[in-house]
């Protein structure tokens, strides 16, 4: 028995160092110490044994298994190794080619817009103020000084959930919203940048969903040149230094006197072209004295305090400043559009 378990594991560490792939060791593996291996068979075979053999072949047979188990797991080490130097070899990376270029994306012409008027307003010391999208009946048209029954109402056709509730015509509601918060007191002084929602129908030059920044100042002694003064200064870090505005009188349900507010036409700087109607000039804007109601409603008293407000949609100054001529393009997510804003 002995002499037979010599034999074999002789025989077995040689086939083990001869093994050339991993499935050819699995298989010796298999042969010598499987269920059904040689040494297994061995081990069966010691019932014949003297009482006196069968602890020294015991022994003999533990000392076997432990040194086939050491050889298979060394070989099986060196295979693997093996087979991870030749994967490498093949994959060999070359470290001097040069990086493959990542595209980057860049800011949406609409957000840099937005992002720039807030840092002129801010400037000026104006707060952001941000407010729902689904908003109520009551700030959106009530406080506004639009009643249910205002004819003025016409002019906002609305996405309406329920009775009293809507998809936001214009960020006005926080204007009312921010002034209530206040509780009369002063100074107000925010803008207001956000979706909104009207039903419309979309071309090149409207959206039923498109982006406004309104603006609200709210003090005592606050006149029609503290609003011309303010819009001029965004005007002119918007669209250039040597920018104009005018003032023409309109009309706003919220606001009175009212006004539209044009700027010298980008394009041919005022002496006339096509885009500007051979006018000289193009409208941005809307703008006014805050209505006396609109301040009562908040809690503020018209005989004391007095502001003056704007609105103005931002679709409408990329379009002028970069030169756009269709507001769809803001929304189809055409890459060859955007990458022209790239930073870089």
């Amino acid at each position: 028995m002995q002499d037979r378990l010599n034999t074999m594991k002789q025989a077995a560490l040689e086939q083990i160092a001869q093994a050339a792939d991993l499935q050819q060791l699995q298989d010796l593996r298999v042969k010598y110490l499987g269920k059904k291996g040689e040494l297994t068979e061995l081990l069966r075979g010691m019932g014949s044994l003297s009482a006196e053999e069968r602890p020294v072949v015991g022994q003999l047979v533990n000392e076997v298994r432990q040194t086939l188990e050491a050889a298979f797991a060394d070989r099986q080490a060196a295979l693997e190794q093996a087979v991870l130097n030749a994967k490498l070899a093949s994959q060999k990376i070359d470290v001097t080619l040069p990086g493959r270029p990542m595209p980057t994306g860049s800011m949406h012409p609409l957000n840099r817009v937005i992002e720039q008027a807030e840092d002129i307003f801010i400037g000026l010391g104006f707060d952001i103020a941000e407010g729902p999208e689904v908003e109520l009946d009551y700030f959106n048209f009530e406080m506004l000084n639009l009643p249910k029954d205002h004819p003025a109402r016409d002019m906002q056709d609305s996405f309406y959930i329920t009775e009293e509730i809507l998809l936001r015509t214009h960020t006005s509601p926080m204007q009312a919203r921010t002034m209530l918060k206040k509780e009369g007191k002063t100074p107000v002084k925010i803008i207001c940048p956000g979706k909104v929602y009207r039903r419309d129908d979309d071309d090149a030059t409207h959206s039923h969903q498109f982006t406004q920044i309104e603006g609200l100042v709210v003090d005592k002694g606050i006149s029609m040149s503290d609003l011309k003064g303010t819009l001029l200064s965004f005007v002119r870090q918007m669209f250039g230094e040597n920018q104009q505005i005018r003032l023409r009188p309109s009309f706003f349900p919220f606001t009175e006197p009212s006004v539209e507010v044009d700027i010298q036409c980008v394009m041919c700087g005022g002496s006339g072209c096509r885009m500007c109607k051979e006018t000289g000039w193009i409208e941005i804007l809307g703008a006014g004295m805050v209505h006396p109601r609109v301040l009562s409603m908040a809690g503020y008293n018209p005989e004391e305090v007095s502001g003056f407000a704007f609105g103005m949609g931002v679709e409408r100054i990329a379009l002028l400043k970069y030169g756009i001529e269709d507001i769809r393009h803001f929304y189809t997510n055409d890459v060859r559009f955007l990458r022209q804003f790239n930073r870089a």
